[in-house]
């Protein structure tokens, strides 16, 4: 057992350490993929609004703007095909929905690419610091874009292309009053310069710019960058999440090393000789149902150790009398003077032999049925043929008792196609010769047999006119050697075994026996029930 559990914990460490790792690696591509997102949210915009521009230029407009740009922005650009950038099939899906690719090239540069309209074209540039170089540009561009509006305009269309564009940042005209900014600052922006100033946690730039002939100032802004998940606050997740699963995880399998400890505690004491022991077996997981086939094994062990013990017990006490009397008939043949008198003790040894055989046989019979399920072969039987033939041959053990058959009933369906039930032959007739040797050894003058069928259930009955069954042994008549009354059961030639293996044939029919008072002839009356048909029960 403390091997398993080693094994369960050191499975369990592995499995934490496999979950560190794995934790480790998704959180470095969360950052990878946060990186990207980043990257593309700041050059959307931009770019898009570089391509645009582009658009209705001609060859010879688009080579004299390229160079403009980068040399105001310091950034170099080119157009060249979808086939001479290498693009793939995924990322030429991209451009055409009007996306904008970025390939880190370093770990602050970049290589921008956006498509050009509907053309086989793509807008291509190298930006070595992502943040600042591309606030300027996007600085020029909208400038550029804002004088060709009146200024009471330029508002609205500074709003128009921050929709159409798909900006990841703000973009606003502010009067130059209205900036959060110094008195140099102001005079510089004033001036047409581009200031760009920190944030108040010290984690964002804003770059404003003054626009020339305007009471306007362009900001952009705020921009962060982006911060990574910190190596130490990632390392306190993992081990925090660790401690927490490992928590579970061990919660978990010592509350499953109790359960299986108390198994294995009532195995020993069951090996001890402790057969009523029992564990717990309420839950329905998997220990649980180990645990109720573990007490049913139990009851099972319990009940065959029972029975073993009463046979010895009754073989030992059923053996001794007959065992006797063949002693005696052996002292008593050696005495015997003329033949007549052997005759009649070697008759008499004969019958002791038969009880003998008789009582080896039930023992046989019952120890086969009580070992698990005989192999029984199911199939249709006659009820009436197979009532006469019991009548036929029990009738004659006894002239002073009439063995008849008693009224029966069948369900509608049944006429005309004999009264049929699903059984096994052989068995069937065992315990229903059981039955009638049983009410004929009692009965004073009368014995029926009679049946009812139903739909999916039938039932034989077989009913005494005797003195009947006490109500208070019921519940124990089909018990193993039990006797009503020893002397008159023993001198009527019974063992105790008839009702028992009666109750195991029927049990293995899926069936009961049970035992009543007869209203029509007054005494007991037996009933075996079972399923008409062996597949529907």
């Amino acid at each position: 057992m403390n091997s398993i559990f080693l094994r369960i914990y050191g499975g369990m460490l592995a499995a934490l350490v496999l979950v560190a790792v794995l934790g480790v690696l998704s959180v470095h591509l969360l950052n990878e993929v946060r990186a990207g997102q980043y990257r593309e949210r700041l050059a959307h915009g931009t770019f898009t609004l570089m391509a645009d521009n582009l658009v209705p230029l001609g060859e010879v407009e688009r080579k004299r703007t390229l160079l403009i740009w980068e040399r105001l922005l310091g950034i170099p650009l080119k157009l060249q095909t979808l086939a001479q950038a290498g693009i793939d099939g995924g990322q030429r899906s991209q451009l055409q929905r009007g996306q904008v690719l970025v390939e880190k090239t370093g770990p602050h540069a970049a290589k921008v690419m956006r498509q050009v309209g509907t053309e086989n074209l793509l807008l291509t540039g190298e930006v070595e610091q992502i943040s600042e170089q591309l606030a300027r540009a996007t600085i020029y561009l909208l400038a550029d874009e804002l004088v060709r509006y009146p200024i009471g305009e330029q508002p609205r269309r500074l709003a128009e292309i921050k929709q159409s564009k798909g900006f990841g940042f703000d973009l606003s005209l502010r009067r130059l009053e209205q900036t959060d900014m110094d008195v140099d600052q102001r005079r510089r922006v004033d001036e047409g310069d581009t200031v760009m100033t920190l944030g108040k946690d010290g984690d964002s730039i804003r770059v404003v710019a003054g626009m020339v002939g305007t009471p306007w100032a362009l900001e952009i802004g705020p921009l962060y960058q982006m911060n990574p998940y910190p190596p130490q606050l990632l390392a306190l997740i993992a081990v925090l999440g660790l401690c927490l699963i490992g928590l579970i995880v061990y919660l978990l399998v010592r509350q499953l090393e109790r359960r299986l400890s108390d198994l294995e505690t009532a195995a020993t004491r069951i090996a001890q000789g402790s057969l009523e022991t029992r564990v717990a077996a309420d839950d329905a997981d998997s220990v649980g149902r180990l645990a109720a086939a573990f007490n049913g094994m139990a009851e099972h062990l319990q009940r065959s150790l029972t029975i073993q013990r009463e046979l010895v017990r009754a073989v030992s006490h059923e053996l001794r009398t007959p065992v006797a009397r063949l002693r005696f008939g052996l002292e008593m043949i050696a005495s015997a003077r003329d033949d007549q008198a052997r005759d009649k003790y070697l008759s008499g040894m004969d019958g002791d032999i038969q009880e003998l055989d008789k009582l080896v046989d039930e023992m046989l019979t019952y120890a086969r049925l009580e070992q698990g399920a005989p192999a029984l072969h199911f199939q249709r039987v006659d009820l009436d043929a197979l009532l006469d033939q019991v009548i036929a041959e029990l009738a004659p053990l006894r002239s002073d008792v009439r063995v008849v058959r008693g009224p029966c009933q069948g369900p509608e369906e049944a006429e005309g196609q004999g009264a049929w039930v699903e059984a096994e032959p052989r068995y069937l007739h065992r315990a229903l010769q059981n039955l009638v040797s049983n009410a004929m050894r009692h009965a004073e003058s009368q014995v029926s047999l009679s049946y009812q069928l139903g739909s999916q259930r039938c039932r034989i009955d077989v009913e005494d006119d005797g003195p009947g069954v006490p109500e208070s042994v019921w519940d124990r008549i089909f018990t193993p050697f039990t006797r009503l009354d020893d002397s008159r059961t023993r001198a009527s030639g019974g063992h105790g075994l008839g009702l028992s293996i009666v109750r195991r044939i029927i049990y293995w029919h899926k069936g009961r026996a049970s035992v009543g008072h007869s209203e029509r002839l007054g005494g007991a009356r037996f009933s075996l029930s079972w399923p008409r048909q062996q597949d529907a029960a």
